[in-house]
C-alpha cells in the first residue's frame, strides 16, 4: 500500500515562488494608491496580475518542490494585505462602510493574540482551517467584484449585489473560522506541558 509523503519544506529564500510573493507584496502600496485615487481599472489590473502570480507561485512550489518556510508566511501575508488594502481604499471612498473594515481587522487582531497564546504554550501557528480559506477566498473575490462596478458603472447593477453577497458571507465565515481557531487555542492551552 503506497503512502503519500508530504513535500519537504526548505529554508531557502530565493526561490521563484518566493520572488513572486515578494513582487506581490511590493504591489500592495501601488494597489492601494490606485484604489484611493479611484483608478479602479488600474487597481484591477494590479489585482489580476497578483492573482495570476499567486496561482503560479503555488503551482511552481508544488511541482518543483520549492515549498519554503518563508513562502508559507509570504503567500498568506500577501493575500491579507491585498484584502486590507482593498478594504481601506474602498472604505476611504465610502464604497463600503468602515464597520466592515473594523469587523475584519478585529478578527485578524484576535488571530494575532491566539498566535501569541499558542507560542506561549510552545506551539507554532495554528493550522489553517478549510473554513478560513473559504472565507479569505470569498473576500478575495468580493472586493474586486465591487471594484469592477466602480470601474465600469454600467455593470454595477450586477456586481454590487454579487459583491455584497460575497462580502457579507466572507465576513461571516471569517468570524466562524475565527471561533474555530479560538477552540483550537483553548485545546492547546489545556495540553500539559512537560
Amino acid at each position: 500500500m503506497a503512502t503519500s509523503t508530504s513535500p519537504e519544506i526548505s529554508n531557502r529564500v530565493w526561490t521563484v515562488p518566493n520572488v513572486l510573493s515578494f513582487i506581490r507584496l511590493a504591489l500592495v502600496p501601488l494597489f492601494l494608491y490606485f484604489i484611493i485615487s479611484a483608478q479602479d481599472a488600474l487597481a484591477l489590473i494590479v489585482l489580476i496580475f497578483s492573482s495570476v502570480s499567486d496561482y503560479l507561485d503555488g503551482v511552481i512550489a508544488r511541482r518543483f518542490n520549492q515549498i519554503t518556510r518563508l513562502g508559507q508566511l509570504l503567500d498568506p501575508a500577501a493575500d491579507r494585505l491585498f484584502i486590507f488594502a482593498a478594504l481601506i481604499g474602498l472604505a476611504a471612498r465610502n464604497v463600503i462602510p468602515w464597520w466592515l473594515f473594523f469587523v475584519i481587522v478585529a478578527r485578524e487582531i484576535m488571530l494575532v493574540i491566539l498566535g501569541l497564546i499558542s507560542a506561549h504554550y510552545g506551539f507554532g501557528p495554528l493550522p489553517v482551517h478549510h473554513l478560513g480559506k473559504v472565507a479569505t477566498a470569498a473576500l478575495f473575490y468580493a472586493l474586486p467584484i465591487l471594484m469592477l462596478g466602480e470601474a465600469f458603472p454600467t455593470v454595477a447593477w450586477l456586481t454590487d449585489p454579487v459583491g455584497w453577497a460575497f462580502v457579507l458571507w466572507g465576513a461571516f465565515l471569517y468570524w466562524w473560522a475565527g471561533f474555530i481557531y479560538v477552540a483550537q487555542s483553548v485545546r492547546i492551552s489545556r495540553i500539559p506541558r512537560g
